[in-house]
């Protein structure tokens, strides 16, 4: 369950901010009420960026053995479409 902190915790605890985030969770600290911020793991990040990385060197090789080539638009509504049907 990812925790809401006040951004002052980070300073005050730290050592408990730690442990959460060695268990895995997803830490979101508050400063003015509307300013977010988001910290994660090492590991969490690694699953964010995995998988963007792999898609990212497969259109690469794509794209050097083709000369088709798509608009900005169709891409981010090809993504889009796939992110909205997981």
């Amino acid at each position: 369950m990812a925790q809401i902190c006040p951004v002052s915790d980070l300073r005050n605890k730290f050592t408990e901010i730690e442990k959460l985030l060695n268990e895995g969770q997803t830490v979101y600290f508050t400063k003015n009420v509307d300013d977010d911020r988001v910290v994660f793991n090492l590991g969490q990040n690694s699953e964010l960026t995995d998988e963007v990385e792999m898609k990212l060197d497969e259109a690469d090789r794509q794209a050097t053995s083709t000369t088709e080539r798509l608009s900005h638009q169709t891409v981010f509504a090809n993504a889009r479409g796939a992110a909205h049907a997981k």
